[in-house]
């Protein structure tokens, strides 16, 4: 058999692309991993934008700056919570700014504009907030990920909660929205399973935040109890008018978390005795939230909430898939695997991911003491989301 003999032209092109590659290989490796953050920083979330976004980035720094041993590059949009601009505001961070890993958001109805452009280009998009329940249900993907809840998850538990504390007839009060809408879909599931009834569901525009008239209808139904689905801004002055208008005296008022956290401060006396559930709350003992409430207080000099512990976990998650694939992130398959697999040590207790990539957790009750929603016990135990419409 003939031996061929390699000219000096092919030995030279062949070493010349071997060092391409070589060089390709490690400038992929060196080169930052980019995070595009799609938040709210400026209207009604804005805090919430802000406090997603400190804790994201305290678990970065908790890592020396790197996750998967690349260092970040931070690319930020303001989604101004406005669904019509969702596509448009994603795309300036998958198209122009060729961001990696998208993390958004807390409007409901923006997250699903963004989940359908992550699940189009399968740019892997973690949401640190907004529950719309079709994220990890009718939307699942394998790309799309989520470290807070589904708006179903804590208005069951609190329509269960309400049920056993013997409360037979609600309403129901909420923005018109995905959110506010899934949420007392929730309740209503929850509480009706117990034996209460729904007798009206009441709705405002978001994000307005002219209760009076629907205050007035709540008296004159006289139901044993209210449940409501506000945040933010929307949530303090709800509450404030609650009490205004002596309701809280005679119709005892619940809520999803979100109507008393990062809201206390300004809610003051309106907001005490208020029990609402989450998957989050003040007086947890597990080791990992100490070391993160020192360390937020520490970088911000604020305490942190429900938002800033998402954001953090949003972090732990992506480390984890980081970790694993030693910060490819182009390295998509065995990234996500590892994500899907992920045991988070989270503030709030540990969690795993559901098949469609929800947080499978405790939901608590807490109640408000000064300005703390301190925890009464756990109200539902590893409570997964039910992803109707999930097909992955």
């Amino acid at each position: 058999m003939k031996t061929m003999k390699r000219r000096p032209g092919m030995v030279m092109a062949g070493l010349a692309t071997g060092l391409l590659l070589a060089a390709g290989g490690a400038g992929a490796q060196g080169a930052k991993v980019k995070v595009g953050f799609m938040l709210p920083y400026t209207g009604t979330y804005a805090a919430l934008g802000n406090a997603i976004e400190n804790g994201f980035r305290l678990y970065v720094q908790e890592q020396g700056g790197k996750l998967g041993g690349r260092e970040l590059e931070y690319f930020k949009v303001d989604d101004e919570s406005e669904p019509a601009k969702a596509t448009d505001n994603v795309n300036k961070l998958v198209k122009r700014d060729q961001v990696d890993v998208l993390v958004g958001t807390v409007h409901s109805g923006v997250a699903l504009g963004m989940a359908k452009v992550a699940r189009e280009t399968k740019t892997l998009m973690i949401n640190p907030n907004a529950g719309a329940d079709a994220v990890t249900g009718a939307m699942c993907a394998p790309n799309i990920f989520r470290t807070s809840f589904s708006n179903w998850q804590p208005g069951y538990a609190m329509g269960k909660v309400m049920a056993e504390k013997g409360h037979k007839r609600a309403v129901t009060l909420t923005w018109k929205y995905a959110a506010g809408d899934e949420s007392v879909g929730g309740f209503r599931e929850g509480f009706e399973a117990g034996g209460g009834k729904v007798q009206k569901d009441l709705t405002v525009p978001f994000p307005n935040v002219e209760f009076q008239a629907l205050l007035t209808e709540i008296a004159s139904l006289k139901p044993d109890a209210v449940y409501v689905f506000f945040a933010g801004g929307g949530a303090v002055k709800f509450v404030k008018d609650y009490a205004a208008a002596g309701l809280n005296k005679t119709i005892p008022l619940y809520g999803a978390g979100f109507l008393t956290d990062g809201t206390l401060e300004a809610q003051g006396d309106a907001a005490q005795g208020l029990l609402t559930t989450l998957h989050y709350a003040d007086g947890l003992t597990n080791a990992k939230e100490k070391t993160f409430r020192a360390g937020y207080m520490a970088a911000y000099k604020a305490e942190p909430d429900v938002y800033a512990m998402q954001g953090y976990d949003a972090g732990q998650l992506l480390g984890a898939g980081l970790a694993a694939v030693k910060g490819d992130v182009k390295n998509q398959a065995p990234l996500i695997a590892a994500m899907e697999k992920a045991t988070i040590d989270s503030p709030r207790g540990p969690f795993t991911m559901s098949k469609a990539h929800n947080p499978v957790q405790d939901i608590y009750l807490r109640k408000v003491e000064g300005k703390q929603n301190k925890v009464v016990n756990v109200a539902i135990k590893g409570l997964a989301d039910p992803a109707r419409g999930c097909k992955m």
